[in-house]
Parts: structure tokens; C-alpha cells; sequence
């Protein structure tokens, strides 16, 4: 079940980057489970990492290459992504296995171990099938290829619960040369990012240096990944990776910084609201629109609160037009000296709340006709400033229960 026809775009090549794919059957036999994304030795690499404090083993050792080769004044060579198998509380075991299949890759593609920068999603707590995996590598490097077929194909090799592949693209002019952005990413359930996605992998072809790379990739996933949220669990594998390739115009001036920048926050948006309409069970994409508000994280804080209610969301599911749990969900969100008399609630076009109560020209026919759609839109002004801050969900269905309770079988 998904929400929208997205269909997964044509992205371009992108010089110097290739893209390897193989079925290990890591947990299932005939399924792309394996991806090695290739970037050139031009390439600067910025990456963001989950808060979560049970972070996977891929991710204790993708950071601590990353920051090896940053300390080497180089950068990465190979992301290696597997399926199927998380990696996650894992122990020492999963340090050695996450460490080792780094080394077992840099050995066949000819780099350093510190060059391979490891990525793992699925089941938390199980050993990885080190043989079934390390067997993917040749496969995977066999494939390697630039077309969009490619892109498609890693996006597919990346999926767990999804039931498609998730890409976005946009080109743009800087001076009088294209620049490309490309990115694949995957995400379903166990979705409220503290940093990014469940998984995202983003390039483009401009030149850019790390300091400011790291910058753009924390601006723009702050208001994509980090304003996504399906079921408020945040994952123990999170990771967003940017990198610039070089072989294309660099960055050379405030205007061209706003456009590069603005093109980048289209394609991580895109991808982040692609994980929402793909979200576990869904059957709503929701825009949660908080305005007015002291503050930005008071904004935030307001539609999380919303968007992480359980009733909230099952009237969601349901078509009802309870619009009670609304205002109960914004009534009890961290903000201080709240006065409710300020707060106006809409539901699409229609107005629910005002004046501490249910709005006037409220009808429920009114309501239910927006609840009934599935692209809703919730908006929030709190009366108490100038800040604002949207955030994107999905409803909670008998699905969701369903998949997560088969999730392991």
C-alpha cells in the first residue's frame, strides 16, 4: 500500500560514479539485497548519522572512516550497502563483521579499508551471514554501471519493508554549466529520523569543499528527513550521505551557493516525502503546517506532538472527522504559557478550531469531506510569532500492525 503514483525518475550519470548491484539472499533468496556505490577519487563526502545510542555496527565504522580519510585529506571511495540484516546490537561481533567486510571489498576494488564506508537496514540483533554477503561483492562489481538503470536497481537493493524504489534528480545551471543532483533512498517503518533517513544516498557533479558540504547536508536534512515521521521510533541505522564528485563547476559565489542550495533541500524533500508515501500501512499523506510560533522548535515540538498521536492518526486512518484529538494533541505540546484563545486549527480548507473551542461555520459534513482525501493538510497557527515549521506523516492503519508484527517471520 502507498500514497501517490511516484515512480522512480530517470536519473542521469553522473561521471565517475557507478553503481553495482547482487542477490546474496542475505534474508531472502531472488532479491537485490547487496549495493556498492562507486564515487570518484575527486569526490568530497559529507555524511549524517543516527542519535540513537544503539547505533549499528555500520555506522560506528562508516563515521570512524569517514573521519580517517577526512584527517588523510581525502575522502571515501565505496559506500557498501546490504539488506536484510541491520547489523544492530550486535556487539563486538558486529564491529568485526562491519570492519571486515569493508576490508574484504577494499581488497577486491584495490583502495584502503578506511575508503569503504559500510551501511547496513533490516533486522536488529541477528549476526550478519558474513559468507552470503562477502559472496554479493564480485556480483555486485561485476554490475557496476553509470545509466539510470543503475540508480534504479540500487534503489531497489536498498528497500526492507518498502514496497518501492525511492529516487529524485534535478539539474540546474551554475555560470553556464549543468550540475546534476541525483538520490536514492529507503525507508518504510521505524521512521523518525534524529539526524536523516532510515537511508539516503545523494551525489552531484559540482565541486564543493567538505566544510561546506557538511554544512548544506545538515541544513537541508534538518528540514526533510528531520520533518518526517511515521511512528516516532528513530532508527539505529539512520544515515544521509552527500557527496560532491568535482568533475563538474564548483561553487563559487553566494548566488550560486542560494540555487545549488535550494535545488538540493527540492531532491532531499522529495525523497523524504517519498518514505511518507510509502509508509507502512499508510493510506493519508499528511502536512502538518505550524505557524505563529515564538519558534521554530516550538513549531516543531507543536506538529510532532500532533503527528505522533496515536488517535490522531487512526482517525486519520479512519476518515473521522474527530477533530477533539487535534486540539487535545496540540494542547498537551511542551509549550509554555500556552493561551489557547490564540489557537487556530484548519483542516484543509475548513476551520475547526478558534476561540478555544470549535469554530462557528464548522459543519462535520465539512470535515469528514477533507478526512475522506489522501492528501490532507492540518494547519497550526499558535497567535505567538513569527516562526513556522512543517512536518509530513502518515495515518495508522490495520496494516501497520500487521507488517510489524510478521516482520521477522
Amino acid at each position: 500500500m502507498a500514497v501517490g503514483n511516484t515512480p522512480f525518475p530517470e536519473l542521469p550519470p553522473l561521471q565517475g560514479v557507478r553503481l553495482g548491484v547482487a542477490m546474496a539472499g542475505i534474508k531472502k533468496p531472488n532479491r537485490r539485497d547487496v549495493v556498492v556505490i562507486e564515487l570518484p577519487e575527486t569526490a568530497t563526502v559529507s555524511g549524517v548519522f543516527t542519535l540513537n545510542a544503539f547505533c549499528a555496527a555500520p555506522v560506528v565504522v562508516a563515521k570512524k572512516h569517514l573521519e580517517q580519510c577526512r584527517a588523510e585529506n581525502r575522502s571515501p571511495r565505496f559506500w557498501l550497502i546490504n539488506t536484510g540484516n541491520a547489523n544492530a546490537g550486535t556487539g563486538e561481533a558486529g564491529l568485526r563483521d562491519a570492519q571486515a567486510s569493508c576490508a574484504e571489498l577494499a581488497k577486491q576494488v584495490g583502495v584502503a579499508e578506511q575508503d569503504v564506508l559500510p551501511f547496513s537496514t533490516g533486522v536488529i540483533g541477528e549476526p550478519l551471514p558474513m559468507d552470503r554477503l562477502l559472496a554479493g561483492f564480485a556480483p555486485a562489481l561485476e554490475s557496476l554501471s553509470s545509466d539510470s538503470a543503475a540508480w534504479e536497481q540500487a534503489g531497489q537493493g536498498i528497500l526492507t519493508t518498502d514496497t518501492r524504489a525511492k529516487g529524485a534528480t534535478v539539474t540546474l545551471e551554475i555560470g553556464d554549466q549543468q550540475v546534476t543532483i541525483n538520490g536514492i533512498a529507503k525507508g518504510s517503518g521505524m521512521i523518525k529520523p534524529n539526524m536523516a533517513t532510515m537511508l539516503g544516498f545523494v551525489v552531484t557533479d559540482a565541486a564543493i569543499e567538505a566544510p561546506l558540504l557538511d554544512s548544506l547536508l545538515r541544513e537541508t536534512v534538518d528540514r526533510s528527513f528531520n520533518c518526517i515521521t511515521v511512528d516516532s521510533d528513530t532508527s539505529t541505522n539512520d544515515a544521509c550521505m552527500l557527496a560532491a564528485t568535482g568533475t563538474g563547476p564548483r561553487i563559487a559565489d553566494e548566488e550560486q551557493l542560494a540555487v545549488f542550495s535550494n535545488a538540493l533541500q527540492r531532491v532531499m524533500t522529495e525523497l523524504a516525502q517519498a518514505i511518507i508515501r510509502d509508509a507502512e500501512g499508510a493510506t493519508k499523506f499528511v502536512t502538518l503546517q505550524v505557524g505563529e510560533a515564538k519558534s521554530r522548535q516550538e513549531a516543531l515540538d507543536v506538529a510532532f506532538t500532533v503527528a505522533h498521536s496515536p488517535l490522531v492518526k487512526t482517525a486519520l486512518y479512519a476518515s473521522d472527522a474527530n477533530w477533539g484529538r487535534i486540539l487535545a494533541a496540540v494542547g498537551r505540546a511542551p509549550v509554555s504559557d500556552f493561551d489557547v484563545n490564540r489557537v487556530v486549527i484548519d483542516l484543509g480548507d475548513v476551520r475547526l478550531v478558534e476561540k478555544g473551542g470549535r469554530a462557528a461555520g464548522y459543519t462535520e459534513a465539512a470535515g469528514s469531506a477533507v478526512m475522506a482525501q489522501s492528501e490532507i493538510t492540518i494547519r497550526i497557527n499558535l497567535g505567538r510569532g513569527e516562526e513556522s515549521a512543517t512536518v509530513w506523516t502518515s495515518d495508522l492503519s490495520h496494516d501497520y500492525v500487521s507488517i510489524n508484527a510478521d516482520y521477522r517471520s
